[in-house]
């Protein structure tokens, strides 16, 4: 089964308990919505992809109207290769991180490289809240930063569950970028320090200096060994492609080997702290407000997932 379609049975799985809910059947819902019956049983059976005003109206039928931007956050990710941010965040960030929450839930091995800002299963509640608004006053998306930060938190408790692998390669770029205020930054790397103690995950720096196999061109996700997820200022790209995805392994397992693990990443995380510490102050702004400084993060810093 493709992903695709697996996707797409998800998709009708969840209208499908929407509608059990409201305490319908197939064909009281058909009637409600003036379609065939055999509609409702395609839709829900994945034999069928629902169009994003299919899911409108099906929401509102059977009373959670507020479910339709979540269900199309989905429905815009069944086989999109290329998905513009403007398309997935037209309903702001935290339905996408819902959706991304599904597709953490069903990979067994992450691996992460990040050459512009800490990961987004590894932020704290404050630094995401800077990310966010950032990004929604550059794209112009809807401001649900509030949603979305306890979206993103919600994603992290899949770093506690059993039987899952996670592995982090970061550039001390990434520790370094002044996208918010001191305090937070200081806190964001204290996260950093405390979360590499979790048995399942790893956590390498590449030092300053340190010599390279490949250029860190941008970040990349790696869920198996069935999907990469690059990230643009203006699109998401998921690639299925074997060959493509295989590329990405050999690349991320270059960047793995120029790593610091450990006592000796912890030392580069402790001074960047102290650069922190002795080196100018930020201007203060607003997360709401980030203004000029958007420029002070590293090439490739995107949502970061």
């Amino acid at each position: 089964m493709s992903d695709f379609q697996r996707e797409r049975e998800a998709l009708g799985g969840w209208l499908h308990q929407l509608r059990r809910d409201a305490g319908l059947n197939g064909k009281q819902l058909a009637a409600a919505l003036g379609w065939a019956p055999s509609k409702v049983s395609r839709i829900e059976h994945g034999r069928q992809t629902p169009s994003e005003s299919d899911i409108a109206a099906w929401a509102a039928a059977v009373g959670v109207p507020q479910a339709a931007a979540d269900l199309a956050a989905r429905l815009h990710a069944l086989d999109s290769h290329y998905v513009s941010w403007r398309r997935s965040l037209r309903a702001g960030h935290a339905p996408r991180q819902r959706v991304a929450m599904e597709l953490d839930g069903g990979t067994r091995l992450l691996r992460a490289f990040e050459p512009g800002l800490v990961p987004g299963l590894l932020q704290t509640a404050e630094y995401a809240r800077h990310v966010f608004a950032r990004l929604t006053a550059l794209r112009g998306t809807p401001d649900d930063g509030g949603a979305a930060v306890r979206a993103r938190l919600e994603r992290q408790r899949v770093l506690y569950e059993p039987g899952r692998e996670f592995h982090f390669v970061l550039t001390t770029a990434a520790l370094r970028a002044r996208i918010c205020p001191p305090e937070v930054h200081r806190g964001q790397l204290d996260r950093l320090l405390a979360i590499g103690s979790l048995g399942t995950l790893r956590l390498g720096v590449i030092p300053d200096g340190a010599p390279l196999a490949l250029m860190p061109l941008h970040a990349f996700w790696i869920f198996d060994d069935r999907l990469v997820q690059v990230e643009t200022w203006s699109a998401e790209l998921n690639l299925t492609d074997p060959g493509e995805v295989a590329l990405y392994e050999q690349v991320f397992a270059r960047h793995a080997e120029a790593a610091a693990y450990g006592t000796a990443a912890r030392r580069i995380l402790t001074g960047v702290m102290a650069e922190l510490s002795s080196g100018p102050a930020l201007p203060q702004q607003s997360a709401s407000s980030p203004g000029r400084n958007e420029s002070d993060a590293p090439s490739g810093a995107q949502d970061s997932q």
